[in-house]
């Protein structure tokens, strides 16, 4: 009878529900599944439709689509679903409600994504030199267009996997200092097989900016907050300055800007961007501090279990 109540403690807490970590456990588990097969089968979808076959799909730009497309669909509903199951929760607690707020959210989290990336560019001024990109004007309109929405559909994606259901029902379980940790280090690891990867500042500035994201996600208990930061940081970076996001190059093929890198790297994070750099790790410590002590920025009501 002990051993029975024990195994019941070690997988229920004292209202009997199931405990916190094996409810991440188990969202991690049903989300890789789901976004695996629906990745597998989208592309497949895609194969038959078009009559290519999917290794060259592969290579293509539709997995950037249908990786974040399967990264946001899957962990809205098995974040949904565990919060239903695991905790009573609606639709609404995962933070994408358009409740009254939700818009300035969204409007102070943007451009204080963009200002902490300008920021970051001011320190790392002495190693990165500006000029205007000599291309048409309706070339760079068009790639501002463009990589806004490129920008948005892909943080969303991001935010709803890291800032979602695994930091928020950590966060419910009054383990919020775990959930940081537990989500920043993957978000971390995530970026490391990205082009140019600088050894070790790559790694703590992309961890950084998970805790910079959790930071919002929790000063808000609302996506709408870090969605701003995280886009318009990704968009001013690329399609502003004309700065490789991660590495990346590609999205932003015409930006205002055109950037030449002179170093040090240190300072600079060289081919990889920013990112790679001191700089950013300034920008984000001084960004994390402003969102923490800034008294415009109002918590939700959100439901409770």
């Amino acid at each position: 009878m002990l051993r029975s109540m024990d195994a019941r403690k070690f997988f229920f807490d004292d209202e009997r529900h199931l405990r916190s970590g094996w409810r991440l456990c188990l969202f991690v588990v049903a989300f890789y599944i789901c976004s695996t097969l629906g990745f597998i089968l989208l592309l497949a979808g895609l194969g038959l439709v078009l009559h290519r076959p999917v290794a060259e799909l592969v290579n293509s730009h539709w997995v950037f689509v249908f990786g974040h497309g399967t990264i946001l669909i899957s962990a809205t509903l098995i974040g949904w679903g565990c919060g239903r199951l695991f905790e009573g929760l609606p639709f609404r607690a995962l933070g994408w409600s358009l409740r009254p707020g939700w818009l300035k959210d969204l409007g102070i989290g943007s451009a204080l994504g963009a200002a902490s990336l300008m920021l970051a560019a001011l320190l790392a001024t002495a190693g990165v030199h500006f000029s205007i990109d000599p291309v048409s004007a309706a070339s760079i309109g068009k790639t501002l267009a463009v990589s806004a929405l490129v920008f948005v559909f892909a943080a969303a994606a991001e935010e709803m996997l890291f800032r979602g259901y695994a930091l928020q029902t950590l966060t419910r379980a009054n383990l919020a200092w775990l959930g940081v940790f537990l989500t920043s280090v993957p978000f971390a690891a995530a970026h490391l097989n990205n082009p140019h990867v600088v050894p070790g500042l790559t790694f703590l500035n992309t961890a950084l900016a998970g805790v910079w994201l959790a930071a919002a996600y929790l000063r808000t208990r609302r996506l709408w907050f870090p969605l701003g930061l995280h886009w318009s940081w990704n968009w001013a970076q690329a399609s502003l300055l004309g700065l490789p996001v991660s590495g990346i190059n590609r999205i932003a093929p015409a930006p205002l800007l055109h950037a030449m890198n002179s170093g040090p790297d240190w300072l600079t994070g060289g081919a990889y961007g920013i990112e790679g750099g001191a700089a950013c790790t300034i920008a984000l410590l001084v960004s994390t501090a402003v969102i923490w002590r800034w008294k415009l920025i109002t918590r939700a009501n959100v439901p409770k279990p």
